[in-house]
């Protein structure tokens, strides 16, 4: 049986990282009294290895935080406005249990729940609480605002969220970077780059702004948002030109190649260098050193990141890279292939956690996460009564976040949100429910960027009133009546449910993680999870569906010079010390990042007069921003770089970057676009609004 935390004397706890991240992290906590004062990684972890990045290691700053909220909240103020009185836990879950129950008894998918990453964990994401909506009939929310369309480029093409391991990165002799700031998101990662680097591997960073990352390549391409699948086919066209490919491998182990060939060929690298904005000879060079490493018999590895599939084109593009290995029999090494997630590889027991069967036939409308503003407002159909909110912030998070305001404005909706802060989001709840934060409750984990199976040990009791999902989740099941056996279910019995047998859990208790038992080299001799069992350049199932079965490059919906009225092209990638929304209010990593920062080329801000420090006007059809302008060798001519996300109540006008980006779709996964957005920017000739401090 597990046991609770030790609150006496000093102790070190072992624990996992919750947050959006590919590392997902072995954490040690050190408790003195009752009280964590330290969270470090573990070294046992092989990992982790004993580093944590900046964010995490001050996570006790985050649960300690002064402004946590720590008891009920109801809202006495105007919806926005951020007003609100304590309440007991008993007068919160009655009358949340009551509008629940008067609204399903009218149509239960007029009850939505919205959640994403939060938390990373499979017992306080979706497990009790995905119960609870199934047995309720509630609306199907399509979880798709980070990483669907790149998952299902790789579930279309290797058949799965598979790749090689991370690891052995540190073997590889070219490395391609692609999408990816992994100094900033990736950091273990990093590590292993760092060892191929040593040892004598050639670095290429892919991407339009010039990060960190790109700094320490041996080589940056700063190509254009959303032309990366001109990219890789142009890539193919000159394998295929010079005959660097594996045609053993090519025969045996994937589909669709003749076509495929004969679509790359159509891609010469003067044609993508158009598209892509590059030079030609960058394109050439590159397809050089791939193909060179099958002609040598060494390993090349690509680090593909999810920042590239936020385009119109985001799928297919994702598509065109992972095909690229196949073509020089890259699989055949364990240091060579692709990784872009590894999530699939873990033996989550899914349907045990969050019971679909509970839905007792019913087939529930779902609500796309990523247009939430559009759903918000629509007039036709069935009205969203109810929102649930937990381990997600989509008034700052979703794409046009001035609709997804005037959405959660109405007075009409009726809110919950289970939060340890007064968020954005927050903010127009009609009740606020207190969460414990990773230190005070067990989880397990799986993850996107290495095969370690983890389980999260509470390190401390939880803050004041706060709950844990389960727990909130339970006791409102049992304030609506739910008497299925499966809402009694303890976290120690969800945590063993969520792999099953398929991990030894004894494992995870002695040692915090197990290493899922999968073969070095996966994909050496085929075996892929597709229909097939090959790399299938050519899917039958999406032809199936009237699509083509083939990658293929799309322009973006909002490229740079498709308009007149928004001649720049806006990317909005992350501020290094924050995670998506997490961690914008801890005072010392705000402190670090400073204020929300346009990142623009000089050649863009002289023609418009900006300078460092301005306050500027990024606008399009959606709305405007103001933030301040940093002119910037990291945004290349044509792109600006808007970093987010800041809360919106810490920007100048009570915005963030999301005001701008679009509820537009990707071609595959029905993922939002957020890095395929069109703007022009102008210095601002409003007086600076003093920013909210919340810390």
């Amino acid at each position: 049986m597990m046991q609770d935390p030790d609150h006496s004397a000093t102790s070190l706890v072992r624990g996992a990282c919750p947050h959006d991240c590919p590392d997902t992290c072995a954490l040690l906590t050190t408790v003195q009294n009752g009280v964590a004062i330290k969270v470090q990684g573990n070294p046992a972890h092989a990992h982790t290895d004993g580093v944590l990045c900046t964010k995490v290691s001050r996570y006790t700053e985050r649960s300690y935080h002064p402004e946590r909220i720590l008891q009920p909240l109801k809202r006495t103020g105007p919806k926005g406005s951020g007003q609100f009185t304590p309440v007991s836990w008993d007068a919160a879950l009655g009358d949340i249990a009551e509008r629940l129950q008067a609204i399903a008894a009218r149509n239960p998918e007029a009850i939505l729940p919205y959640s994403y990453a939060g938390t990373m964990g499979l017992v306080q994401g979706e497990s009790i609480a995905a119960r609870f909506f199934h047995r309720l009939g509630a609306s199907l929310l399509e979880r798709t605002i980070c990483a669907s369309a790149g998952g299902e480029g790789l579930i279309q093409t290797l058949g799965g969220k598979v790749g090689m391991k991370v690891e052995f990165f540190a073997e590889s002799k070219l490395i391609l970077i692609w999408g990816s700031n992994s100094i900033g998101s990736n950091l273990h990662f990093w590590r292993y780059v760092q060892k191929a680097k040593r040892d004598g591997a050639r670095l290429v960073c892919i991407d339009p702004r010039k990060t960190e990352t790109a700094e320490k390549c041996h080589e940056h391409i700063a190509l254009r948002p959303g032309t990366d699948a001109a990219l890789a086919l142009a890539m193919m066209h000159e394998l295929i030109q010079h005959d660097w490919l594996d045609h053993a491998y090519l025969a045996e182990h994937t589909v669709g190649w003749p076509e495929l060939r004969a679509r790359a060929l159509q891609w010469t690298p003067e044609r993508a260098a158009e598209v892509c904005g590059v030079p030609v000879e960058q394109i050439r060079s590159l397809a050089h050193d791939y193909g060179q490493c099958f002609v040598t018999g060494q390993p090349a590895a690509i680090r593909l990141n999810y920042g590239m599939q936020r385009t119109r084109g985001g799928g297919n593009a994702t598509r065109a890279v992972v095909s690229l290995p196949a073509l020089i029999g890259a699989w055949k090494h364990r240091a060579g292939g692709v990784l872009m997630s590894s999530s699939g590889q873990f033996p989550v027991q899914r349907a045990a956690l969050q019971r679909p069967d509970l839905l007792a036939g019913r087939q529930p409308r779902s609500i796309n996460m990523s247009t939430i503003g559009d759903a918000l407002l629509d007039p036709v159909a069935t009205p969203i009564e109810a929102l649930v909110v937990y381990n997600s912030n989509p008034v700052a998070v979703a794409p046009e976040s001035g609709k997804v305001v005037q959405g959660f404005a109405r007075e009409d909706l009726f809110t919950v949100v289970l939060e340890h802060f007064q968020t954005d989001t927050a903010d127009y709840a009609d009740y606020v429910l207190p969460a414990t934060t990773q230190l005070e409750h067990w989880d397990v984990h799986s993850g996107y960027g290495h095969t370690d199976a983890m389980l999260n040990r509470p390190a401390i009791a939880p803050l004041g009133q706060s709950k844990p999902n389960t727990q909130i989740f339970r006791e409102l099941a049992a304030r609506m009546g739910f008497t299925e056996a499966c809402f009694s279910d303890s976290d120690e019995v969800l945590c063993r449910t969520a792999y099953g047998d398929q991990v030894d859990f004894n494992v995870l208790l002695e040692q915090g993680f197990a290493t899922i038992a999968l073969p070095d080299a996966p994909f050496a001799q085929g075996g892929f999870p597709t229909p097939s069992g090959k790399c299938e350049f050519f899917s039958a199932r999406l032809a199936a569906q009237g699509m083509d079965g083939l990658p293929d490059y799309l322009p973006n919906y909002e490229g740079a010079g498709l308009s007149a009225d928004y001649p720049l092209a806006m990317i909005s990638p992350p501020a290094r010390n924050f995670l998506n929304s997490s961690f914008v209010n801890v005072t010392s990593l705000r402190q670090i990042e400073g204020e929300p920062l346009l990142e623009i080329h000089a050649d863009d801000a002289r023609s418009r007069g900006i300078t460092s420090g301005a306050v500027v006007r990024v606008f399009n059809q959606r709305g405007t921003y103001r933030c301040k302008a940093k002119v910037s060798p990291r945004a290349r001519a044509g792109v600006v770089n808007g970093l987010g996300v800041w809360w919106r109540k810490l920007g100048l006008d009570g915005s963030n970057v999301n005001q701008l980006t679009s509820q537009q779709l990707t071609d595959l996964g029905r993922a939002p676009t957020f890095y395929d957005c069109w703007v022009d920017v102008v210095l601002d000739t409003l007086p600076e609004r003093a920013t909210t401090d919340v810390a």
